[in-house]
Formats: C-alpha cells, sequence, structure tokens
C-alpha cells in the first residue's frame, strides 16, 4: 500500500484510503465540513459514485451517515487538505476541481501507479532468478476497491473487534463483516483458554 501510495498521483488519497476502509465514493464526497480535526473524524453522509462516465451524488451505501476515525500519521495531510478551502469544498477534489475519479481501468492514474509497482516487482524477480535466487513476489492487480479490503485486514490484525471494523466500513450487520472477514479474525481457542486463565488469576490476586 505504501509502495502504491508513494507511486501515485494522490498518495494521500490513497492512504487515507487505505486506514479508514471508506469506500471510494465516500472518499471523494466528503466535504471539509465532514471533518472534525480535533477529533481526526470525518462524517460520512455523501457518496460520489461514477455512473456511465458521470458523477452522481447520494447517500452512502447502507443511507446512514456515520463519523469514522482517521490514524493521527494522517492527521497532516488532511489538515493540509483543508487548508484553503471552504466548508462547501470537496476534501479531496481531482487536480483540475470536481469529484476525484481513479480514471481509466487500463490507463488512468490508479492503474498506471499500479502498473509502475507490477514492473518493477517483474524486474526484481528476473534478477533474482538470473542469480539464482528465490523470485520476490508480484504485487497482484489491485483497484480502488481493495483499499478497503486492505483496511479492514489491517484494522483487524492491529486487534480491532467485529464491531468496530463493521463501525469502519459502513456494513449494515456485523454478520456481514465476518462474512466477508471471518478467516482474519483470531480463532485460536488455546489463546482463549489462556486469556481466560489469566484472567483468573489476575481476579484471584487482587
Amino acid at each position: 500500500m505504501e509502495r502504491l501510495a508513494a507511486a501515485s498521483r494522490y498518495p494521500d488519497v490513497i492512504r487515507f484510503t487505505a486506514y479508514t476502509g471508506l469506500r471510494w465514493g465516500e472518499v471523494t464526497g466528503i466535504r471539509v465540513r465532514n471533518v472534525d480535526l480535533k477529533r481526526r473524524r470525518v462524517l460520512i453522509e455523501e457518496n460520489a459514485v461514477e455512473v456511465n462516465g458521470h458523477v452522481q451524488v447520494g447517500t452512502p451505501k447502507t443511507h446512514e451517515r456515520r463519523a469514522v476515525v482517521y490514524p493521527a500519521f494522517l492527521d497532516k495531510c488532511v489538515r493540509d487538505a483543508v487548508k484553503g478551502r471552504t466548508s462547501e469544498d470537496l476534501l479531496w477534489p481531482a487536480e483540475f476541481g470536481g469529484y476525484l475519479r481513479p480514471g481509466n481501468a487500463v490507463s488512468g492514474w490508479f492503474a498506471g501507479a499500479v502498473k509502475r509497482i507490477r514492473t518493477e516487482d517483474a524486474k526484481a524477480a528476473e534478477e533474482a532468478q538470473d542469480r539464482g535466487e528465490a523470485a520476490p513476489p508480484i504485487m497482484p492487480r489491485v483497484t480502488p476497491h481493495d483499499l478497503r479490503h486492505t483496511a479492514a485486514s489491517l484494522a483487524i490484525s492491529a486487534g480491532a473487534n467485529v464491531k468496530a471494523v463493521q463501525r469502519m466500513l459502513g456494513h449494515a450487520s456485523a454478520a456481514m463483516t465476518l462474512d466477508t472477514y471471518a478467516e482474519l479474525f483470531e480463532d485460536d481457542l488455546d489463546s482463549v483458554a489462556v486469556a481466560l486463565d489469566g484472567q483468573r488469576s489476575a481476579s484471584l490476586a487482587s
């Protein structure tokens, strides 16, 4: 994800999307008035979707507004994005104004960044094989929507519970979140037993 951000025209948007789990249309629909800099939150109330080459703005997919928290390392780029803009301006506009689009799936700016990284990886793999070494992995083809899955994976690996991930992604229910990401949640029964044992010991010792 970090390599993708560095290779793209809009690195801050890539990082913001990959660490908040927002749908692309939700990210590009954020206005300055939706940003709470003190609490590092954004209110999601619009979804800008491209239909037949035109952007249509509506409510989020679940038709419910929600607040999403972004991590502290994104604070500077969000503050920079807010600076000099009015409350109704888009937080992440396109370079020449209007809603930011990922572009053509083959030649757009997002696809272009992915292609550059895959080319670098392929070259590194070829050089490794020439040296008789194991070839490093090549980054898979990813889309803007895949950044949403990246966010969920990062949150779960950081210890977020299913309800927190549900709220972040804007899923209608925790069941939907589990259906999608069940394999990523901790299911080691041994670790549960160890935790219960430690909790009991701590309670008896107090």
